[in-house]
């Protein structure tokens, strides 16, 4: 029986607030944090990056490991427990308004967008917690004669993170306009 026809207020609120655009959300966000998280296990646990040291996959792509105990491109390297203590509590307020952002978004895009700055920010916080700093391991470059240009080393999580707030910015100044005032 349908909850509204029983009355059911409980199971009415859970019903109105998991609406269709935020389980894509929340899917959007645990799907990130399981790829980020499988991926960086596989090749810290059973690849062994960090013994392997750099492995080339094409001329302009590397598999490195780097530890990155700062936040996003390294920006504030700093490994005492005080630091980590508060990047993390940061994070945590951080993901916690993006949840509640998320919660009331009415658009899929921005939705699945927080979504997947979600998943991406808990992926990188779990790292912290796990291994003392962000495990990044992507590297793109580009050798100009005798000078190798690098990228910043990133992961599966930053991508999202990326890749969210692009679409968080499309969705802001092209996506459905908002409903015109009567």
């Amino acid at each position: 029986m349908d909850p509204r026809v029983r009355g059911d207020d409980a199971t009415l609120c859970f019903h109105e607030i998991m609406t269709r655009h935020l389980r894509f959300g929340i899917i959007a966000a645990i799907a990130v944090l399981a790829l980020d998280q499988a991926s960086k296990l596989w090749l810290v646990r059973v690849f062994d990056i960090g013994h392997r040291g750099a492995v080339k996959l094409t001329p302009f792509f590397d598999l490195v490991l780097a530890l990155n105990p700062g936040i996003s491109f390294g920006w504030f390297q700093n490994d005492s427990p005080a630091a980590q203590i508060t990047l993390m509590l940061i994070k945590a307020a951080s993901v916690l308004i993006l949840a509640i952002w998320m919660a009331r978004s009415r658009h899929l895009i921005a939705t699945i967008a927080l979504g997947l700055i979600i998943g991406g920010a808990a992926g990188n916080a779990i790292d912290r917690f796990v291994y003392g700093a962000v495990v990044d391991f992507a590297l793109f470059h580009v050798q100009i004669g005798e000078k190798t240009f690098n990228w910043y080393v990133f992961n599966f999580a930053d991508v999202a993170i990326v890749a969210g707030v692009a679409a968080l910015l499309y969705d802001s100044f092209l996506g459905i306009p908002a409903a015109k005032a009567p």
